[in-house]
């Protein structure tokens, strides 16, 4: 599994995707646009996004890139099934996804930012979107795809990819992707 996560502001938000990614035994983290990196200009550890991710930045290797499209595209041609996690007017429920075994290896799962998430561009390279089924109160804005029905807009994006992640990664399946 590779987890490509774009333009995600939060520093904690990304160390605790680095800790579940770890968990996970994910391949590499692709930082990009303004997605903060474990270490800053200088060369040195961020001590908030360390004791966030406890180490786990030590033991999952990652890269910061400029455009996500570009390593969408090279994932792709590699050989990888691109998974978004959104919300959006073609997304399905994420447990309704089946995978082969070696499907779940040749895996990329993309989050997108706190406010926005990944934009239309993004979702169009993506083979499935997946989104997590939502119910409490009305919270949605004014960008949010769905306009009816009750639910909460979307979790914290570090929690739902620790929701996909194992559930892709754990989940016996054996029904191959289509």
């Amino acid at each position: 599994m590779i987890v490509v996560l774009s333009d995600i502001r939060s520093i904690y938000n990304v160390g605790s995707i680095f800790r579940t990614a770890d968990a996970v035994g994910a391949e590499k983290i692709y930082l990009c646009g303004i997605t903060p990196a474990p270490i800053d200009r200088f060369g040195k550890i961020r001590p908030q996004f360390a004791k966030v991710s406890l180490g786990a930045e030590k033991l999952v290797k990652w890269a910061k890139v400029k455009a996500t499209g570009v390593i969408i595209e090279k994932l792709k041609k590699d050989g990888y099934k691109i998974f978004a996690i959104e919300q959006s007017k073609t997304s399905i429920l994420y447990y309704k996804t089946n995978l082969s075994r070696s499907d779940r290896d040749r895996l990329v799962l993309i989050l997108g930012g706190e406010v926005k998430g990944l934009p239309p561009a993004i979702l169009k390279k993506a083979d499935k979107v997946l989104e997590i089924p939502m119910r409490g109160a009305m919270v949605r804005q004014a960008h949010h795809p769905r306009s009816l029905g009750r639910g909460k807009e979307s979790l914290n994006v570090s929690v739902a990819f620790g929701v996909i992640a194992y559930f892709l990664r754990f989940k016996k399946c054996n029904v191959i992707f289509n």
